[in-house]
């Protein structure tokens, strides 16, 4: 275990992790590999369920028809930690169950074949809190529906888990109910460099990690391995924070989805002085509500992939609400995003860098740097400039976005050494165009 950090309990908020010595901002404070993880459901057919990298065509596992691997080799890999779970697959289909059934089935395979010690680990999985007693009943009833899954999925592999006899695992492990709690309370979403979803994971250590809604520490992922950056210089004994959640949302919207998700209600400084709600909500009130109503139909068109059809939407809403909704205003971004996404999606370059580099200013508004989400919008924006040979302007993009990127994931992350490349690329044909004007 790194010195830099250690746990304690975090007055108000239970166990924690604090620094134990001086951490510079953009130093690499902890890494690690999951103890468990499993692709997304949604993602199944795009992502190798093993190295989790995306890519247009993988290799399907020919007995459970879910699975996918880059080739032969990530395949002979994944098969150990594979094989138990491929019966079960089996034993369902059509039926594919949710990802907090399949990474708890993945858990106690993991936990039943022990490859790695765990003794270095901060908070055992034993350790780790389930919440039942403070949970809601109607939220308890979906975790039961889920427990009655994960019996019925294991079946073909652990038939009786509450009788299963072994040291390596758990009592708490062998209670369905509880099991699928924790697993839910505690797990994390593994993203993309782009930080898109890609799967979920459990990382009993960082799972000491509490929530702020300004952190101090920001965690991206290199595959599946977990890596915790400082975004601001932290002294001894100062506690580590990440955000549990997307923070650019309305102080009202953080608190209900902390409180259903996680079980607690946030009183950090950014809730507490509900900085920037007000700006987040400007405009004619009437107008931007026909953006909000909007938005649940649009993400649906998003999520299916009806690229076209969300690409007219977004355009016909931003046009009829106009100047009476200022680009600052939370809904208005949103749907600028949107309109952004389908744009890539249909070719329509031209028109993705208008909504893009609409964006830009409102980001650095909300995402106070060093934010990971606020660098990968540059990106975006700057591989539009590239394409379209904006070129200056692609290297003035980059160059603002590596400033972020650097300090959240670190100067190794394939996501800034290819963005260093891009930088080059720019260099390279401005020296080309000098040439060619003399």
């Amino acid at each position: 275990m790194a010195p830099k950090l250690e746990r304690f309990v975090s007055p108000g908020k239970g166990n924690g992790l604090r620094a134990t010595a001086r951490i510079k901002k953009g130093e690499l404070v902890y890494s690690a590999e999951p103890l468990a993880c499993c692709v997304s459901g949604k993602l199944a057919r795009d992502v190798c369920h093993h190295c989790f990298t995306r890519r247009e065509t993988l290799l399907r596992c020919s007995q459970c028809k879910m699975a996918r691997y880059c080739n032969t080799t990530c395949q002979k890999q994944a098969w150990s930690g594979h094989k138990r779970e491929c019966k079960c697959l089996q034993s369902l289909l059509p039926r594919v169950p949710t990802d907090s059934v399949r990474l708890a089935a993945r858990l106690i395979f993991a936990l039943l074949s022990p490859l790695k010690s765990s003794s270095e680990e901060l908070y055992t999985l034993e350790e780790h809190e389930s919440h039942l007693s403070s949970m809601p009943e109607q939220k308890k009833q979906g975790l039961s529906q889920l427990a009655a899954m994960l019996e019925m999925y294991l079946q073909q592999e652990i038939p009786d888990l509450a009788t299963e006899v072994t040291s390596t695992l758990p009592p708490s492990c062998r209670e369905p109910l509880s099991l699928i709690a924790k697993v839910t309370c505690n797990c994390f979403t593994i993203s993309d460099g782009e930080l898109q979803e890609i799967g979920v994971g459990l990382y009993p250590s960082l799972s000491l990690l509490n929530h702020d809604c300004r952190p101090n520490c920001v965690m991206v992922f290199v595959g599946t391995k977990l890596q915790l950056r400082a975004v601001q210089d932290i002294n001894p004994e100062d506690e580590l924070t990440i955000s549990y959640i997307e923070t650019l949302s309305l102080r009202e919207d953080r608190q209900r989805h902390l409180e259903d998700q996680y079980l607690f209600i946030c009183h950090c400084q950014h809730c507490d002085s509900q900085d920037k709600d007000g700006l987040m909500l400007s405009g004619e009130d009437s107008t931007w509500r026909l953006l909000k109503e909007a938005l649940t139909r649009l993400e649906g068109l998003k999520a299916e992939s009806k690229w076209q059809a969300l690409q007219e939407s977004c355009s016909h809403l931003l046009s009829t609400v106009g100047g009476d909704v200022p680009d600052e205003n939370l809904y208005k971004l949103r749907m600028t995003d949107m309109a952004l996404d389908a744009c890539i999606h249909l070719g329509c370059w031209e028109e993705a860098l208008t909504y893009g580099e609409k964006s830009l200013p409102i980001y650095r508004q909300y995402y106070p740097d060093p934010h990971p989400v606020h660098g990968v919008q540059l990106i975006r924006v700057g591989k539009l400039q590239h394409y379209l040979e904006h070129i200056e302007d692609a290297l003035d993009t980059f160059k603002q976005a590596y400033q972020i990127v650097k300090v959240t994931h670190g100067d190794d992350h394939p996501m800034t050494t290819d963005l260093l490349m891009k930088m080059e690329e720019c260099h390279t044909e401005m020296g080309q165009q000098t040439f060619r004007r003399h």
